[in-house]
């Protein structure tokens, strides 16, 4: 058992990966051939070259090519990039100096000094890329803080005399810096401001003309009603964004947070025609540079839906597959968490999990971890957290382990 475990963990990632979907399926080898030949627009080999080559790839001896990646990443529901992960990406921090040849200091002299040059305007765009690449761990009092700085500072050039190009420049670095300050305030349970400032962010989008903003400007009104139990209104919120920006990477976004209101309404087609709505647009997006960016769908988040999705319908070998690849996309080779807030989520899906296979214990933990991060999206937490709360009433209304939990959760909502 020791030597399997061994071997387990020395195969690569996508080999474990194909393995583990193909098991929570509950497919055999055979039946995975036959489910990966329907997705094909042409001929394959034969079953048994197939077959020979599918458990080459779950032992991780061969990696499959550039024509089986898609093909299988398209049998499992997921995307290419989620399964056969880019290895490198770039370093956000370094471009501030790097792509600009400007530091803080020298940017706030020429913002100062109303200098609009190309150059000024080039370290701004980097400014408000770091901001939005820091919201995964920031502390959010702080990033809220310096993004209304920055917010103002951007503002201000408004009031100088601006080519056209340049007058749309300054007006969409200031709608995706009102974006992020309005994600920061909803996850500080701000709820007036953040729509505010979401408004406000709309309205840049639409004077910038600028479908991105416009549509993430939606997805954030999507949010809002998804975790205040509006579904309807996620789904009307999540039409409109996507007419706004129907080619763009909000609109995978848009597509997942359809598939988690339709998920709560019980109504698994819906959900998985949204999925897979998002699954083909994402699949045909080149792969963006920035995959920290807050307003950048990364082919990882696509598992990130698929896994709340599975939780509330009740499907927990899925659900269990999607949180623990969740944890792995989120955590960097030292075991720092880069993504807390996905991961506490994922931990809670592990909770459920947990608790509807007969595990109280191990279900209050994960549920406990979730709930002690430093970055926490509050709405959001509250949200995925009240699934666990429901599995526990259902299950162990009258343990103490329950009603601790329960006590913990309504600390967090006051």
């Amino acid at each position: 058992m020791a030597d399997e475990a061994v071997r387990e963990q020395q195969r690569p990632p996508w080999a474990r990966r194909i393995r583990n979907e193909r098991l929570a399926r509950r497919w055999s080898q055979p039946e995975a051939v036959k489910a990966l030949r329907l997705h094909s627009a042409r001929e394959l080999p034969s079953d048994a070259s197939l077959l020979r080559s599918w458990k080459r790839w779950e032992s991780g001896d061969s990696e499959p090519d550039e024509f089986y990646k898609p093909l299988i990443a398209q049998t499992f529901g997921t995307v290419t990039a989620a399964m056969f992960p880019r290895q490198s990406q770039r370093d956000v921090e370094g471009e501030l100096l790097n792509g600009s040849g400007l530091d803080t200091v020298e940017l706030l002299a020429r913002v100062r000094r109303s200098d609009v040059s190309p150059a000024t305007l080039d370290a701004l765009k980097i400014t408000a890329d770091r901001l939005c690449c820091e919201y995964p761990y920031a502390a959010p009092e702080q990033l809220h803080i310096e993004g209304k700085a920055w917010l103002q500072r951007i503002t201000g050039l408004l009031d100088q005399r601006l080519t056209l190009k340049q007058h749309r420049e300054v007006l969409s670095l200031a709608g995706t810096v009102a974006l992020l300050i309005g994600c920061v305030e909803y996850d500080m349970g701000q709820r007036r401001d953040s729509e505010a400032t979401r408004q406000a962010a709309l309205s840049l989008g639409g004077e910038a003309e600028h479908a991105g903003i416009i549509g993430w400007a939606h997805e954030m009104r999507a949010w809002y009603n998804l975790t205040q139990g509006n579904y309807p209104g996620v789904v009307a919120a999540a039409e409109a964004g996507a007419a706004a920006a129907p080619h763009q990477g909000v609109a995978v976004q848009l597509a997942g947070q359809r598939a988690k209101a339709w998920a709560r309404l019980k109504d698994r087609r819906q959900v998985e025609l949204a999925l897979e709505s998002g699954r083909k647009l994402l699949e045909g997006l080149p792969l963006p540079e920035d995959l920290d960016h807050h307003f950048v769908v990364d082919p990882a988040k696509f598992d990130f839906y698929a896994m709340d999705c599975y939780r509330t319908l009740g499907e927990d070998d899925l659900a269990s597959l999607y949180a623990h690849e969740v944890i792995r996309s989120s955590t960097a080779p030292n075991g720092t968490e880069h993504k807390p807030m996905r991961i506490a989520e994922a931990r809670i899906t592990l909770g459920v999990t947990t608790a509807r296979s007969g595990d109280l214990e191990g279900a209050v933990l994960l549920g406990r971890q979730a709930l002690q991060g430093e970055r926490r999206s509050i709405p959001s937490l509250l949200m995925v957290s009240q699934d666990l709360a429901a599995t526990l009433r259902e299950r162990y209304p009258d343990e103490k382990a329950t009603a601790e939990y329960l006590d913990e959760l309504k600390a967090l909502a006051a």
